[in-house]
Formats: C-alpha cells, structure tokens, sequence
C-alpha cells in the first residue's frame, strides 16, 4: 500500500519525513536515464547522488509552493547534469551534428574524421578523455587488445641495479641515509639518531636538516643516473 505523507502547513518540512516522496519522484524519472555506456554507474547510484543533492538544497525549499514540482526540477536538472558531465562533455561532437550520417559516415566530409575543424579539436583536446571515462568491453575490441604489448617491469631486479650504482657514487654518510631510507625503509629520525645527529630546535626530530640536505642532494644524484642512462632500467 501506498505511504501517504502529510506536510505540515505554514513549517519547513524534515527532509527525513518527505523521504518517501523524494524516493517516489526520482523512481518517475528512472527512464531519463540511459546512459547504458558507463557500466559503473546504475539508477541507484544516481537516486543516492540526486538525494543528497535535494538534502543539501533543502534549506531553499519554500513550503508555500507545492513540493513534487520544486523536486522534478532538481531532479530533472541532476539527470541532465550527471548525463553531461560523465558522458556529453567527452564524445565527438559527430553524436551532435546534423551532418552525422549511421555510425561514422559524415555528408560534408565523406566521414567523421579530422578533416572537420570540430572533430579534430576533439581529437586533440578530448579523445583520450573519452577512452578513460568510457571503457569498452574486451569482448568487442579483440584485435586492439591482442596489439597490447606486455610492458610490465621488473622492479626488484632494477631496483637491485640501482641500489648498487648509488653504492658506488654516494658518499659514505649518503649511503647510510640512502640504506636506511630507501632500502631498509627505516624513519627519518631512526636514522639521524643511528648517525648521531642533533637538534637544538624545540619540536624538531633531532638531525632533521641534516637528514633532509642529504637526502635531496641523493635525490639529485639518483636523477642524473637515470637521465644519463648509468642504470639499466
């Protein structure tokens, strides 16, 4: 059976109590929503993201005006909001265009491609945008993922290389700095004390300026490797 709520006349209205009518007119617009391509993103995350909407703008709800309205509208506007924000604001501009002919024919241009000002813009500025925010399914795209090459990378074995290098270029207190940091991930004041360093500053970790020109002058050493190709990474 239908809940009936009654609104108390002349006083705002608790959200709390107004929540079975909130719940039935975002459940009216349900069919608003077909925007089938993001997979992660259902009715129910929208209800849940279009429900706090309408608790934060609750405060501006005037209860002289009928309720259902004021909420169509939020919601009608949150619909639209979300659509574009996910999905308007990324693809080709082909899905908009009056010359758009089937799925990638075009009439000006023979078909959608960069010749046109538009779609280039597109493909320089939002294209991988739209790669990211829209995935597609393996299962459709075989060939694209089969061109994938494994990339994946050793790092112990490169870590290992680069530990031995900084062996041999650091000095014998950066070394120590670089062991316990970088390596036996020891905390910055557990190694300043290991190295006797001290502080006079109140609230400082003793050694802490030692510890922090050390270890930006063994950062700096570690990028000049790397650049100049002195590891095999």
């Amino acid at each position: 059976m239908k809940k009936t709520v009654v609104l108390p006349i002349g006083n705002p209205p608790n959200f709390e109590d107004c929540l079975p009518i909130i719940d039935e007119e975002i459940s009216k617009r349900k069919h608003k929503w077909n925007l089938t391509s993001i997979s992660w993103m259902d009715y129910d995350d929208v209800s849940q993201i279009i429900r706090i909407h309408i608790f934060k703008k609750w405060h501006q709800y005037q209860p002289s005006r009928p309720l259902t309205p004021w909420l169509n509208s939020i919601i009608t506007n949150q619909i639209r909001n979300l659509i574009r924000n996910h999905y308007s604001n990324y693809t080709r501009p082909c899905l908009k265009c009056a010359a758009a002919i089937d799925n990638d024919g075009c009439s000006l241009y023979g078909k959608q491609c960069s010749s046109c000002p538009l779609y280039a813009y597109w493909q320089k500025r939002k294209q991988s945008a739209t790669q990211i925010k829209i995935p597609v399914s393996i299962e459709n795209h075989p060939n694209e993922v089969r061109g994938i090459f494994d990339e994946s990378i050793d790092v112990a074995r490169h870590a290992e290389a680069l530990h031995a290098k900084m062996h041999e270029i650091l000095k014998p207190a950066e070394w120590l700095v670089y062991e316990g940091l970088f390596i036996k991930n020891k905390e910055e004041s557990q190694v300043a004390q290991e190295l006797g360093y001290i502080t006079n500053e109140r609230g400082r970790n003793p050694g802490y300026k030692q510890i922090k020109n050390i270890r930006k002058a063994i950062i700096v050493k570690v990028k000049k490797c790397i650049s100049e190709g002195a590891v095999d990474l």
